[in-house]
């Protein structure tokens, strides 16, 4: 079954002051961990949505696996980017019928967790998995195409958390326990420095 990852990193990491998404950790950029999560599934395409500092971003080393691609709309919110890093992974492969949405500040996301995020799917037959940690439920998850078309037109700052409100009972979990640790504050990536 062919499904996509779409790997959000668009925002201007306004709480940070600088781009979040080429901060280091272990040895590797914020972005290139997620990148490196994706690349170590089987699932294609990897699409990276790019926004806010994208001329940055794309002046790093790139993988050549990687759809690259610049929302030029990113200021209108994660729902925006959602929509456009759908349209980008249909057109890698309009064969697709999954599409795994995560984010570039998950310092702990493995490609095992998406493959998780899969086996859960073809299990439960549910079309929404996500992932829980702490007190709520989020990225990675999957959508099945049944919910494409929502995707594509999602719009506002909650990204694709309507779609799992509104479908609860097509939506399964499986726990991800260190993703509720990312890094948005300044005080975030110190303390995940400090805690190696």
């Amino acid at each position: 079954m062919d499904t996509g990852i779409i790997i959000l990193a668009a925002g201007n990491s306004s709480r940070m002051g600088k781009p979040k998404q080429l901060l280091l950790y272990k040895g590797q950029t914020l972005l290139d961990i997620a990148v490196t999560a994706a690349l170590n599934t089987a699932f294609r395409p990897v699409v990276v949505v790019l926004g806010a500092y994208s001329k940055e971003i794309l002046d790093q080393p790139k993988h050549p696996e990687v759809r690259y691609a610049v929302n030029q709309n990113w200021e209108q919110g994660m729902s925006s980017s959602i929509a456009f890093g759908l349209q980008t992974a249909l057109t890698e492969n309009p064969r697709i019928e999954n599409v795994i949405l995560t984010v570039a500040d998950q310092v702990h996301i493995s490609g095992s967790i998406l493959e998780d995020l899969h086996k859960m799917h073809q299990s439960a037959q549910q079309n929404i998995i996500t992932c829980s940690y702490g007190q709520t439920t989020g990225t990675p998850a999957l959508f099945n195409k049944k919910h494409f078309g929502e995707l594509l037109t999602l719009n506002g700052t909650n990204g694709a958390k309507s779609l799992i409100n509104q479908y609860i009972e097509d939506v399964a979990v499986i726990p991800f326990e260190m993703g509720e640790i990312d890094v948005d504050t300044v005080d975030d990536y110190n303390n995940l420095i400090n805690s190696k």
